[in-house]
């Protein structure tokens, strides 16, 4: 069965737009995930399809109103599996990360709200939303892109959904750490050559070489993902092999 994902959005032509292309289109033709788009103006029940209105108490911009949406998420909750949780991605939630999306691929679907304009109605949020998502500390003109963000992490986590099924269990941060630098042909470029290791045939040194890199990489770019990490005596010999090869500005001796 499908994983299903139902998302209201005023922008479904934005997003079905994107699902045609490359690892998300292949997987909602296979139907590893399911994924319907609901426009709240098609539940409005005045002439001019109103889903917004202004803030009580002023402010510049306009608000979702809550009636739609609440129309909107009978009818997804009636054409859907039961017990999904409803997610609205907004800056006020918290930071998505790989362990949420990974305990939420392995549920049985969502349903994601797309907010616009200057947010959603609070009663509707407070009766209706399970949780609100961020993918960062930034503001975006809708929820459309965070919500395919949400996806395509979720799809690229499902079984089948991608070629290599060791892909996703390789990404950035699926260790808690980040990933190792890749490289393919030529074997030199623009003056620099492909690490030697990469080219020895070794299989063993090639999985420490880049379990080094992993490491470092992380110390110098993410230091605070190391800190949840309980290291290895071997990891922690590589990390320091890497620091004494590769040392911090104002590190040098």
């Amino acid at each position: 069965m499908a994983f299903r994902i139902d998302l209201l959005t005023l922008f479904p032509d934005l997003v079905e737009g994107y699902c045609q292309y490359g690892v998300l289109s292949r997987a909602l033709r296979e139907e590893i995930v399911a994924l319907q788009c609901w426009n709240p103006r098609d539940f409005t029940s005045d002439r001019h399809a109103t889903v917004d209105d202004a803030s009580y108490g002023g402010g510049p911009g306009m608000v979702m109103k809550a009636e739609p949406l609440d129309r909107a998420l009978q009818t997804v909750r009636e054409n859907g599996p039961e017990g999904r949780p409803v997610i609205y991605l907004s800056p006020q939630g918290r930071r998505v990360n790989h362990d949420l999306i990974e305990c939420a691929a392995a549920g049985e679907g969502l349903i994601l709200l797309a907010g616009r304009y200057e947010g959603v109605d609070e009663r509707f949020i407070d009766q209706h939303v399970d949780d609100e998502w961020s993918i960062g500390d930034f503001v975006v003109n809708g929820g459309e892109l965070p919500a395919l963000m949400v996806v395509e992490a979720i799809t690229r986590l499902l079984p089948g959904a991608l070629g290599d099924g060791e892909s996703a269990q390789q990404d950035s941060f699926s260790t808690g750490m980040l990933d190792y630098p890749h490289y393919t042909r030529p074997k030199e470029y623009a003056g620099v050559a492909v690490p030697p290791v990469l080219l020895s045939g070794d299989h063993r040194a090639i999985a420490r070489w880049r379990m080094k890199q992993a490491l470092g990489r992380t110390w110098s770019r993410r230091p605070d993902l190391l800190a949840g990490l309980e290291l290895s005596a071997e990891q922690c010999k590589l990390l320091d092999e890497f620091k004494a090869e590769n040392p911090k500005p104002g590190e040098l001796n």
